[in-house]
C-alpha cells in the first residue's frame, strides 16, 4: 500500500509539471494570492514547507446555515470534522487521527481565535465560541511543524475575525431549516482615521433532529483596531458565548435499527449541558525598524460549565463516587511575546523568530448527585443533589521557542525550530469525607520539540519539500479527572504521548488551479486512548505504540467564467502497532468534491459530494459505523446596487436521504457507540447589508 501511495504522489507531481494547452490557460485566471499564519509570521501557503490550507470566511457563509465548522471545512484534506447532532458535546474534530479519541470537545488539536488560544493549557479545546458570521478566514496547519505550537498540537486550527474597512456598514442575515433550526445574525463594521471596528452577534436555536437534542447558542464577537502610529497597531478582541443544550447520548446498534431518533435514557435523566464563556485579548504589534518586529499578546477569560450525566443512582452509592453532575468554573489567562529579525547569513536572507508563551488555568471542580432521595428509591432524576466532589485544580505552561528560516540558495530554503514545552498540573482535594480520603497531587510534564524542513523550488510554479518533527500531548484535566474502577482522585499514572512525524509533499500551480499532495508517517509512543466510557463518563490509559500512515491530495481550480472545482482526498491508516487494530474514530478514506458556478453577482448554484469510509467504534474493532456517500445541492442569488447588497439561498443536504451515522463515541462501555445523522434536510436563508 505504501508503494501505491508513493506512486500516487509521483503522479501528482508529474501532473503538476505537465504542460497545459493555450485554451486551458486562457480559461484559467491566476488564483488570488493569500497568506497563512505561522510562528514565523505570514507566509504564502504555496511557500510553506508543510500542509497548510486556508478557507475564506465568505465561502463559509455562502449558501450555508453558518452554525458549525463541519458545514464548510470538508475542503481540507487530513481534517475529519463531523457534526454529532449533539450541541452538548461540540463537534468531533481530528487531524491525521489526532483528536479522534475525544468523547466531547476537542483534544490533540490546538485552536486559536484571533491569536487567543481556544485550547486551554491542558490541551482541552472547544469550537463553540467561533463566530462564522464574522470570520475572515480559517487556517489549518498539519504535519510536523504543528509541534511549534506546543502541547496537543497534532494539528492547528486558527480563526481570524474580519477587520472593519471603509464607511460604516450594517448587515442582518438569517437561515432556517429542518427540525426548527433558526439562526439570526447582525454585524456592524467600518473604519475611520486610525480606528477600525467590527461587532457581530448571532442567535441560533434548534429543536434537534433526535429526541432530547434541542439547543440554543448565543454568540457575540468584537474587534477594535487602533493604528497608534505608522509603525504600531493595537487590537482589542472580545468574545462571549452562551450555550444551553440537551444531550441525546449515543445509541446501540439495535436502538439505531429500531428508532434512530430515540433518546429514552437521555430523557429519563434529563442529560444536558450549559456553558457561559467570556474572554478578552489584546494584541500589540510594532515595527521597530526595517529588519525587526515585535508582537505582544495577552488574554484572559472565564468559562463556567454544568453537565448532567446519566449515571444511575445505584452507581453513586459508593462513597468514592464523584456524582452524576459536573460543575466547572474556570479562569484562564496568558501571554505570547514574539520578536522577529531579518538579516543575512553567508550573504543569503535569514529570518529569526524567538518568543515565550505562558498560559495558566485555575479550575474549581464540583461533583453532585444527579438525583434527590435514596439510591434505591430516588424521588427525582436529573436534578442537582448532594455534593460529592470539591477540588481546586491548576494547570500552567511556560514555552520558549525559536524558529529560523534561511534561503541558503536561489531555490533552496531551510527552516528549523525548537520549542521547550513544560506543563504543570496541581490538584487540591477539598472533599475529604469518611472513606473518601485526600486525593491531592501534582504532576509535571516537559518535552523539547524540534522541527526542520527543506523546500526546493523546482520551477516558479512547483515546490517540493520534506519536513520532520517531534510533538507531544499531555492528558487534559478532564482525562485525568477519573480513574478506572470508580477510584477517587486524579489519574496521575496517565503519561503524555510523544510522536515523531515525517512528511514529504509537493505543491503546484497548474492551469489556474492549485494542486497539493502530501505523504506522511507519524509514530507515537504512549498514545492516550479511551479506557472506559460509561454513561457519559470516560477514563483513559496509555496504549503503547501507534502508527499513522497517510496521503492527502487537494485541488482548487477557478475559471474566468466563475466556475469553481474543489477536491480533497485523505487516505489514513491509523493503527495500534502491537495488535494491528485500527485506531477507533478514524476513517481510512475521506473524499470531498464540489463544483459550482459562483459569480460575484447574480445567480449561483453548485453540488457537493462527501464520502467517508467505515469508522471503528472500539479498540477491539468489532463494532463500527458503516461508510457513506452523501450529496448536496444549493442555489442562490446575490444583487448589489448603490450601497445595498442582498442575497438569498436554498440548500438540500443528504439529497438522496441516506441513513448514516454522524459520529461514534469511542469505547462506550454499554455499546452505545452511535450518534445517527439526519436524512434529507433543507435550509433557506437571506441577508442584506447597507454601507452608509
Amino acid at each position: 500500500m505504501v508503494k501505491k501511495i508513493r506512486h500516487a504522489t509521483v503522479l501528482c507531481i508529474a501532473c503538476a509539471v505537465a504542460p497545459t494547452t493555450g485554451a486551458q490557460e486562457a480559461d484559467a485566471p491566476t488564483l488570488r494570492e493569500i497568506t497563512v499564519s505561522t510562528p514565523r509570521g505570514e507566509v504564502l501557503p504555496f511557500n510553506a514547507a508543510g500542509s497548510a490550507d486556508r478557507v475564506e470566511g465568505a465561502d463559509m457563509r455562502d449558501n450555508r446555515l453558518q452554525v458549525n465548522l463541519s458545514e464548510s471545512l470538508g475542503t481540507v484534506p487530513g481534517l475529519q470534522i463531523q457534526n454529532r447532532q449533539n450541541y452538548a458535546q461540540d463537534l468531533q474534530l481530528s487531524v491525521r487521527g489526532f483528536g479522534a479519541r475525544s468523547t466531547f470537545g476537542v483534544r490533540g488539536v490546538r485552536i486559536y481565535v484571533d491569536g487567543i488560544p481556544a485550547t486551554l493549557p491542558d490541551g482541552q479545546g472547544q469550537t463553540s465560541n467561533i463566530d462564522i458570521g464574522s470570520a475572515d478566514r480559517v487556517e489549518i496547519l498539519r504535519g510536523p511543524f504543528s509541534a511549534l505550537y506546543g502541547n496537543s498540537s497534532g494539528g492547528v486550527l486558527q480563526v481570524f475575525t474580519e477587520t472593519g474597512e471603509g464607511a460604516p456598514k450594517l448587515g442582518y442575515s438569517f437561515a432556517a431549516g429542518s427540525d426548527g433550526a433558526l439562526r439570526q445574525s447582525a454585524k456592524a463594521s467600518g473604519a475611520r482615521g486610525g480606528i477600525d471596528y467590527l461587532l457581530s452577534t448571532s442567535d441560533f436555536h434548534t429543536d434537534g433532529w433526535r429526541d432530547h437534542s434541542a439547543a440554543r447558542r448565543r454568540l457575540a464577537n468584537g474587534k477594535l483596531g487602533i493604528q497608534l502610529d505608522n509603525d504600531s497597531r493595537l487590537t482589542l478582541i472580545l468574545n462571549s458565548v452562551q450555550l444551553r443544550a440537551q444531550d441525546p447520548l449515543g445509541l446501540t446498534a439495535a436502538q439505531v435499527r429500531a428508532d434512530r431518533r430515540s433518546a429514552a435514557l437521555a430523557a429519563q435523566y434529563d442529560t444536558r449541558k450549559t456553558v457561559d464563556q467570556t474572554q478578552l485579548g489584546l494584541l500589540y504589534e510594532r515595527r521597530l525598524n526595517a529588519d525587526n518586529d515585535l508582537r505582544l499578546m495577552v488574554y484572559s477569560g472565564e468559562r463556567e460549565t454544568t453537565q448532567f450525566q446519566s449515571i444511575p443512582p445505584s452507581a453513586q452509592a459508593s462513597p468514592l463516587q464523584a456524582g452524576g453532575v459536573i460543575d466547572l468554573q474556570r479562569r484562564y489567562a496568558g501571554f505570547d511575546a514574539r520578536w522577529t529579525a531579518r538579516m543575512q547569513l553567508a550573504g543569503r536572507p535569514f529570518e529569526l523568530v524567538t518568543g515565550l508563551a505562558y498560559d495558566a488555568l485555575k479550575e474549581r471542580r464540583y461533583g453532585y448527585e444527579n438525583y434527590i432521595g435514596s439510591p434505591a428509591a430516588p424521588l427525582r432524576l436529573g436534578v442537582q443533589g448532594r455534593l460529592r466532589r470539591d477540588e481546586r485544580n491548576a494547570v500552567s505552561n511556560a514555552d520558549p521557542y525559536v524558529q529560523a528560516t534561511w534561503r541558503f540558495a536561489e531555490r533552496w530554503t531551510l527552516e528549523a525550530g525548537v520549542r521547550r514545552s513544560s506543563v504543570r498540573f496541581d490538584s487540591q482535594d477539598r472533599y475529604v469525607v469518611g472513606r473518601n480520603g485526600d486525593d491531592s497531587g501534582a504532576a509535571r510534564y516537559g518535552k523539547t520539540l524540534p522541527v526542520a524542513a527543506l523546500r526546493y523550488a523546482v520551477t516558479p510554479d512547483l515546490n517540493v519539500y520534506t519536513s520532520v518533527g517531534r510533538g507531544f500531548e499531555t492528558p487534559t484535566l478532564n482525562e485525568l479527572s477519573y480513574r478506572s474502577g470508580g477510584q477517587p482522585g486524579l489519574n496521575f499514572a496517565l503519561r503524555p504521548s510523544v510522536n515523531d512525524s515525517v512528511e514529504v509533499g509537493a505543491k503546484a500551480r497548474l492551469g489556474g488551479g492549485l494542486l497539493t499532495a502530501a505523504l506522511f508517517r507519524t509514530q507515537t509512543a504512549d498514545e492516550i486512548v479511551t479506557d472506559t466510557n460509561v454513561n457519559g463518563r470516560a477514563t483513559f490509559r496509555n496504549a503503547g505504540r501507534t502508527r499513522r500512515d497517510g496521503l492527502e491530495i487537494g485541488w482548487l481550480h477557478e475559471t474566468a467564467g466563475h466556475w469553481r472545482t474543489q477536491l480533497a482526498y485523505t487516505w489514513l491508516d491509523a493503527r495500534y502497532r502491537e495488535a494491528g487494530n485500527r485506531i477507533p474514530g478514524t476513517a481510512q478514506h475521506a473524499l470531498f468534491a464540489s463544483v459550482g458556478y459562483v459569480p460575484p453577482e447574480g445567480w449561483r448554484a453548485g453540488a457537493e459530494l462527501r464520502v467517508l469510509s467505515r469508522i471503528e467504534a472500539n479498540d477491539a474493532n468489532n463494532a463500527s459505523a458503516p461508510g457513506y456517500a452523501v450529496a448536496a445541492l444549493y442555489a442562490g442569488y446575490v444583487k448589489r446596487w448603490e450601497r445595498w447588497e442582498v442575497n438569498a439561498f436554498a440548500r438540500i443536504d443528504n439529497l438522496f436521504d441516506r441513513r448514516t451515522i454522524g459520529s461514534v463515541i469511542v469505547n462506550e462501555g454499554n455499546a452505545r457507540y452511535f450518534e445517527p445523522a439526519p436524512g434529507r434536510t433543507w435550509t433557506v436563508g437571506a441577508g442584506a447589508s447597507y454601507r452608509f
